[in-house]
């Protein structure tokens, strides 16, 4: 094995959901994800604190919302601006990858520690646009309504994205999960 080689993180991550397809999450091992991606154990823990965080980014979500709500003029309504942050989610994560999507999210409501910690990021965004949200002007009761809102939007939006027989543009999931929400006839 090489010192370097391009990509590590992808390779990574692609070795591990070959494996965890292959044999099962809990049976998977770091030096076997290492060894599939032609690394080293060492070079995956630079990149991941366990197999965990494969799925879960570490709190890069938290943060680019973080981000944008602190970088977005003052002027913009908090609900334009969430799902405006919904769909960047969706270019940046899920549009054009929507069969591994699909089999990171089977992966994930398979294992129950996977489906803690997929709770526990929900949570830590919540924990990250409240704040976000009392900083703009918002009030607290709209505050913790926006957050709270715009996790399960997302949530909802992502199993409806990989539930659907076409594949659409996830972003347009998000808005008619919104539109449904605010009590429009927008078809979900």
């Amino acid at each position: 094995m090489g010192r370097w080689a391009p990509d590590a993180r992808g390779r990574l991550e692609r070795a591990a959901l070959e494996l965890f397809v292959e044999q099962g999450y809990t049976a998977t091992t770091v030096p076997q994800i290492a060894e599939r991606a032609g690394l080293t154990t060492r070079t995956f823990f630079r990149h991941f604190a366990d197999k965990r965080e494969v799925f879960f980014d570490g709190d890069a979500i938290p943060q680019a919302a973080r981000r944008l709500l602190e970088q977005a003029p003052a002027d913009v309504d908090p609900l334009a601006l969430l799902r405006h942050g919904l769909r960047q989610v969706g270019v940046e994560r899920f549009d054009g990858r929507r069969e591994e999507v699909r089999r990171r999210r089977e992966i994930i409501l398979a294992e129950p520690a996977l489906r803690e910690r997929d709770a526990q990021k929900r949570d830590d965004l919540v924990r990250v646009l409240r704040p976000g949200l009392l900083a703009r002007g918002v009030d607290p009761l709209g505050a913790a309504l926006l957050a709270e809102t715009s996790v399960a939007v997302l949530h909802v939006a992502l199993e409806t994205w990989l539930a659907d027989p076409e594949e659409r543009v996830f972003g347009d999931v998000t808005d008619a999960c919104f539109h449904r929400l605010l009590m429009t006839s927008a078809p979900v």
